[in-house]
């Protein structure tokens, strides 16, 4: 070693991440999983609130209830339309049959894609449903069928992707059946320990309020007011949704 030599330096470490400095990976940014989906349990309630009171009993985004609403139908119960609710069916399976397609190609791997892609269609369908709600007559057949056929495409392709999501407690965003009896098996009067109780709470809260608001829509103004309200919804969570939970 010479006079001129020095022994290497261990180099000096990393400086730590600034908190306030925004998360690279592009997954993280925006709105979280989440409360995004409390917030898509709530536009369920709102548009099952649309279509029932205000399309002649029918649900498009509870197929379990439409299903018994079929039944009714099928037995001649007063009320209840068997092409109506056999429209809303076919047209959720083929949502779903579509979103199941979409999720495969465009959203592999990124839980942000595949929910902003799913956001977007939501955000146009429910659009055009508020557009021919405001353009024409609430009873008139053609307007019944449109707004039946694209809410219920709509809700079928929701419900596949966020199935794909796997958020845990929100494998679907359009009936708590299962969220409810979760809350009750698992709670401590269950013998469980009810961790999970705040957020299956919140998503039957979000149902409820969604009905609610969905309700008092319809019944003081029209079907196009609610549907707009969804519409914009949608298209707000397309663009911040993030992919974390």
């Amino acid at each position: 070693m010479t006079g001129t030599d020095h022994p290497s330096e261990p180099p000096e470490p990393p400086e730590p991440a600034d908190p306030a400095e925004p998360s690279r990976d592009p997954e993280a940014r925006g709105v979280r999983l989440v409360p995004a989906l409390l917030a898509l349990t709530a536009l369920s309630g709102l548009i099952d609130a649309v279509t029932y009171l205000g399309l002649g009993h029918v649900f498009t985004a509870n197929m379990t209830g439409n299903v018994v609403v079929l039944g009714f139908a099928a037995a001649g119960a007063p009320g209840f339309s068997v092409p109506h609710t056999a429209t809303s069916l076919v047209c959720f399976l083929t949502g779903a049959v579509t979103g199941g397609r979409v999720v495969r190609r465009v959203g592999e791997g990124s839980r942000r894609t595949s929910a902003r892609v799913m956001l977007t269609a939501e955000a146009l369908l429910l659009g055009v449903s508020a557009a021919v709600a405001f353009a024409t007559s609430d009873d008139a057949p053609a307007t019944v069928y449109t707004i039946i056929a694209l809410t219920a495409f709509a809700m079928g392709l929701r419900n596949a992707t966020v199935r794909k999501l796997a958020v845990r407690d929100f494998t679907t965003t359009t009936v708590v059946t299962m969220t409810l009896t979760g809350l009750a098996s698992d709670s401590r009067a269950g013998g469980g320990t009810g961790r999970r109780s705040p957020r299956r709470t919140a998503a039957v809260t979000a149902m409820f309020s969604g009905a609610v608001l969905g309700a008092v829509l319809v019944l003081h103004n029209d079907l196009a007011i609610p549907l707009l309200l969804a519409a914009v919804t949608s298209a707000v969570l397309a663009l911040t949704v993030s992919g974390k939970e």
